[in-house]
């Protein structure tokens, strides 16, 4: 290969392979990252044939790291953590620890060392949001309640995660590992110093960040060139990275984290994420194909035992403790699997810190390739997993009294106070759901002084609407026990405006069986979801994009 087309042939190499056998992976009904992990093992120094420049890729995979850290850190919202911040925050944070005591009582029993083993239980911890958004929105559950959990659930993971790569080099040299700097240095001075930085770092992206960035976006924005405002975000985006890492020692994912988080406080964050997509889809799929070059695949056949096992660690013990956990919240038992198949499986801060474990000798080779295997295995099967969430759940709930008594045992939220009269819950409108489309319904019910009873999964949203003197139980619709406690069966109307469909005609049947006068009013979210609702006679069925065409064309009458 001639060295001046050596990036050429290696973004060449990597696109084209990368497209191929992503189609592939489509094809057969998996991630297509599993087809860019692929991509990489067939172009890396562990696989006979072409081998691409490691370096060069190496460069590039940063590239992609940044701009992936970037999207994450853009679509971070504080305000949805903060409304499941009682089950995300123990739950992500128990379910980090249950994974990486577990992952590291392994490589404790296969004689690692002891940071290599803690290393390697952090890597075990820790789920993939990509692939958890994607597995959500291809469920429909993307924009469901359960979805919400899950990726607030994984957004603490990722949190998490963040602040251990913070923490790993200044501790690298203690746990046994290798440090560019601070060599010789005591450990808490490095801690110390390391912190310092951070804060110095933290300081200048509050005060100067959340001014400055905003107002540049929009002042690009205000020149009305799409590729210059496209060029701003990418421009912050590894400006912010590059620039924290080489002043402040920071992290190049931290930096390009916290852009995103400044960016995010932009009234024009979304046309930041999407204008930006398409390159960090790009630089993201380089990144994948980079980390598939530092699997061997020799070790599915020296260490099937010990890939087994890892695979059982990520699919078991981590979903298993979070069911329980999520249960023992006293969440609906759809919320706790979903939940659990979200996190059962390992990606992209898996990738960044076994990278970061290897460079920083912590991580013998062994050790990397397992978790690319757990990786790569774990991702393959997921889609599978929420494939059986509703059977299982139908099983459960056949098959297991006590699942069905830790889901509602003894729940204060799971049925009106005592205090309600009668009086109060007849002829009044169950709203099922109070998120953005439930939480006007049921402000303009109130403004009208129409009684109502709202059905909502989010505990949180449920305890916030007694707090306001509003009557609200906890629990799925789907559930019989659900509309039998916001009292149905004496109800006028029910209103349901949940964004998903496919349990909505089994909500609209219960109902219909407990009171058959009652009148349903039903949101859809697309055409699609319309045409499935009429068909199942659900009632009368409103689509956002309609409502809005007849609004303005009964204005045009008017006028």
């Amino acid at each position: 290969m001639q060295p001046g087309l050596s990036l050429i042939a290696t973004i060449a190499a990597s696109f084209a392979l990368a497209l191929l056998l992503g189609l592939l992976a489509n094809r057969l009904r998996l991630p297509t990252l599993v087809g860019y992990l692929l991509a990489g093992i067939l172009v890396g120094p562990a696989t006979p044939g072409l081998v691409i420049d490691i370096e060069l890729s190496q460069q590039m995979a940063d590239i992609g790291i940044m701009l992936l850290m970037f999207g994450v850190g853009l679509h971070f919202s504080l305000r949805d953590l903060l409304q499941l911040r009682k089950l995300a925050v123990p739950g992500a944070l128990a379910g980090i620890s249950v994974a990486t005591l577990i992952g590291t009582a392994l490589a404790w029993l296969w004689h690692w060392p002891a940071g290599t083993a803690l290393v390697f239980g952090l890597c075990l911890s820790v789920a993939s949001t990509v692939v958890l958004m994607r597995s959500l929105d291809q469920q429909g559950l993307l924009k469901s309640v359960n979805g919400h959990i899950a990726m607030s659930w994984l957004i603490v993971e990722d949190m998490a995660m963040v602040v251990v790569l913070v923490l790993l080099p200044p501790l690298s040299s203690w746990l046994g590992g290798h440090t560019a700097s601070g060599d010789g240095m005591p450990l808490w001075q490095s801690l110390l110093l390391t912190l310092v930085k951070i804060a110095a770092f933290l300081a200048l992206m509050q005060i100067v960040g959340r001014r400055v960035f905003p107002w540049l976006l929009a002042y690009v924005a205000g020149n009305g060139s799409r590729e210059l405002f496209t060029l701003a975000v990418i421009a912050v985006a590894v400006g912010i990275a590059f620039g924290s890492s080489q002043l402040f020692g920071v992290s190049i994912a931290l930096g390009a984290f916290l852009a995103g988080m400044v960016m995010h406080e932009s009234p024009l964050s979304h046309r930041a994420a999407s204008e930006s997509l398409p390159l960090r889809d790009a630089f993201s799929v380089l990144f994948f194909v980079s980390v598939g070059m530092l699997f061997d695949p020799a070790i599915l056949l020296h260490e099937p035992v010990r890939v087994v096992i890892v695979v059982l660690v990520i699919m078991l013990c981590k979903p298993l403790a979070a069911f329980g956990l999520v249960l023992a919240y006293r969440y609906p038992l759809n919320t706790a699997l979903t939940v659990a198949a979200g996190l059962s499986q390992i990606g992209e801060f898996s990738f960044i810190l076994a990278a970061l474990g290897k460079q920083l000798q912590l991580l013998p080779p062994e050790a990397v390739n397992l978790v690319l295997a757990g990786a790569l295995i774990t991702v393959s099967l997921n889609s599978f997993v929420f494939h059986a969430v509703e059977p299982l759940q139908r099983w459960i709930r056949t098959r297991t009294p006590l699942v069905r008594l830790l889901e509602r045992s003894e729940d204060p939220l799971a049925e009106l106070p005592m205090t309600v009269a009668s009086a109060e819950v007849t002829n009044h409108v169950v709203l099922v759901g109070y998120g953005r489309v439930g939480g006007r319904i049921g402000k303009g019910l109130l403004a009208r002084g129409v009684a109502f009873v709202v059905a909502e999964q989010n505990r949180e949203i449920v305890e916030g609407l007694r707090a306001q003197g509003i009557k609200a139980v906890a629990g799925d619709a789907a559930e019989p026990a659900v509309l039998i406690q916001a009292h149905v069966a004496r109800a006028s109307t029910l209103v349901i405006t949940l964004p998903e469909t496919l349990q909505v005609p089994y909500m609209v049947q219960v109902a219909r069986m407990l009171n058959p006068d009652v009148r349903v009013l039903v949101r859809a979210n697309s055409e699609e979801s319309m045409q499935l609702l009429n068909s199942a006679n659900t009632g009368t069925v409103f689509l956002g994009e309609q409502e809005v065409a007849n609004s303005m064309l009964a204005m045009l009458n008017d006028a």
